[in-house]
């Protein structure tokens, strides 16, 4: 007859045959979820903090991104326009490959979150210049802060423990305190440049051209006709 050791061996076998038959295919198609979203939004977040930093794509850089963030209320403009940039394309980056996922996640949600509040006053719909396409991105950078990167990333490779909670909270705490103090400006009576509904936008809200009353991140391209 067959000894208690070896029945016990046969049972972990058969257990161990049935979950990876159930399993695995659903773990499969979750990773290369996983994947497919960290790519698609991060890259999106790259090319718009690369706008900003170096000029690709057809932005404007720096220099033109933080005189125009100075306008919006964001003082002094040049730390946050490099802030946001890097938010974007580091955050954008990080999430893409994987790597430090947590922690670029949180950057990217963050530095969406202060986008979105530049767009309130114009509502939801992305059409009138309001507050969809950077609050749909930051919903989608939280997430992947929640659920990790999946097993198709660098994390994984390195053998990367997920980021803390409190790292994670760190530039979301950031964000909010930069929201506050934007708002303190505008109650002061300073001039700020608002979110024109008639020019289009980087998800961070920058619009316009350098130089321009409304400028933030002049990156997006004008429409025929646009002042």
């Amino acid at each position: 007859m067959m000894g208690r050791s070896a029945r016990d061996e046969a049972g972990r076998r058969a257990r161990r045959r049935v979950r990876l038959g159930c399993s695995e295919p659903a773990a499969y198609s979750s990773d290369v979820g996983l994947l497919v979203l960290r790519a698609g939004v991060g890259a999106t977040l790259f090319a718009h903090g690369a706008q900003k930093l170096f000029g690709w794509f057809g932005g404007h850089g720096l220099e033109a991104t933080g005189a125009g963030f100075e306008r919006m209320g964001f003082r002094p403009g040049y730390p946050s326009a490099l802030a946001a940039g890097l938010g974007e394309a580091g955050g954008g980056l990080l999430l893409a490959t994987g790597l430090a996922t947590g922690l670029g996640a949180a950057a990217a949600a963050a530095t969406m979150a202060v986008a979105a509040s530049t767009h309130v006053p114009n509502g939801f719909f992305n059409q009138n210049r309001g507050l969809e396409f950077p609050l749909s991105l930051g919903i989608a950078a939280f997430g992947l802060s929640l659920t990790g990167p999946g097993r198709y990333s660098l994390d994984r490779l390195l053998g990367w423990e997920p980021t803390s909670p409190r790292l994670r909270a760190v530039p979301l705490l950031a964000a909010a305190s930069l929201i506050a103090k934007r708002q303190r400006a505008l109650r002061s009576g300073r001039p700020a440049g608002v979110v024109d509904p008639h020019r289009p936008s980087a998800p961070d809200g920058s619009h316009g051209q350098p130089g321009s009353a409304l400028a933030g991140d002049p990156g997006a391209p004008r429409r025929p006709g646009n002042a």
